[in-house]
């Protein structure tokens, strides 16, 4: 699976206790965290949210490439023992192509969500960013699993930055939730996916406007299920007490601070983070 190199990137004295690095373009990626303090409460984190360079659904995949490798570049000298791609955008255009460039384990968030997809309905809709939409990831993921299911995407660009700017509950979000979700209701979908981090941070409000039979599925939960068996596979699950959250981000740190506390339950420290600096010529 993973050479025995990939335990030269952890603290030589115990691999175990070694940070898991989570990143995401901004907050989109705490609804992974969560998960993951819930399933494993002792694992320490670094989160990296890259948000002068937000949103990343807009972005080209040369430029989703670059700005990857630069965040993992910077998680691989913070020593961590693996990486999530806490986006799915990122998770589509690069995860295949990083995963051959770094020796430590990389998790995406796309395939965990198209299993858990296919195992509760037939008819899937996917909502996105444009350039997730665009990959056709979700679709090519899930129709490998279950060829004989249906499933329509919608490009979903303004959710991310209304998110950003918390205006989760505006009559503005839920008017563009109401048309965003239209096409899907009219193909009477019963599965909705998550294609973006950030999109369950709005689930009071696409629950509301969806019917109730439609079963929503959030990939974070699948993706810190993914990373715990990953650990145990490589036996480097700790055992002991975490270390504290470490975020770092590349824009503001108090918007970031303001934007993610209602999410944590908890005001985080904050440090800015040049990621590009990290990258050798």
């Amino acid at each position: 699976m993973y050479s025995s190199s990939i335990f030269d990137t952890f603290s030589p004295q115990e691999p175990q206790r070694a940070p898991i690095g989570v990143f995401d373009s901004g907050v989109g990626g705490l609804t992974v965290l969560r998960q993951i303090y819930q399933q494993l409460p002792n694992e320490s984190i670094i989160y990296v949210g890259d948000t002068a360079r937000l949103p990343y659904g807009i972005r080209s995949q040369t430029e989703i490439l670059q700005f990857v490798r630069e965040i993992l570049h910077w998680m691989q000298q913070q020593r961590v023992k693996m990486a999530i791609m806490a986006c799915n955008t990122s998770s589509a255009l690069a995860l295949d192509i990083v995963r051959q460039e770094f020796n430590f384990p990389i998790l995406g968030v796309i395939l965990p969500g198209a299993k858990a997809a296919v195992q509760q309905g037939q008819r899937i809709g996917v909502i996105a960013t444009p350039a997730t939409a665009q990959s056709n990831a979700y679709r090519q993921a899930i129709l490998e699993i279950q060829s004989n299911v249906q499933v329509w995407q919608v490009s979903c660009p303004e959710f991310v930055p209304l998110i950003e700017q918390n205006r989760i509950h505006d009559p503005y979000t839920i008017e563009i939730a109401k048309t965003y979700l239209e096409p899907l209701i009219q193909k009477e979908i019963d599965t909705l996916v998550y294609g973006c981090t950030h999109y369950p941070l709005l689930s009071p409000i696409l629950r509301s406007l969806l019917p109730q039979q439609v079963k929503l599925i959030d990939p974070a939960v699948h993706v810190a299920a993914a990373c715990s068996q990953e650990l145990d596979i490589l036996g480097i699950r700790n055992i002991h007490p975490p270390m504290p959250t470490r975020f770092a981000v590349s824009g503001c740190s108090q918007q970031f601070t303001q934007s993610s506390l209602q999410w944590l339950g908890y005001t985080p420290m904050v440090e800015q983070v040049c990621f590009a600096d990290t990258v050798l010529s």
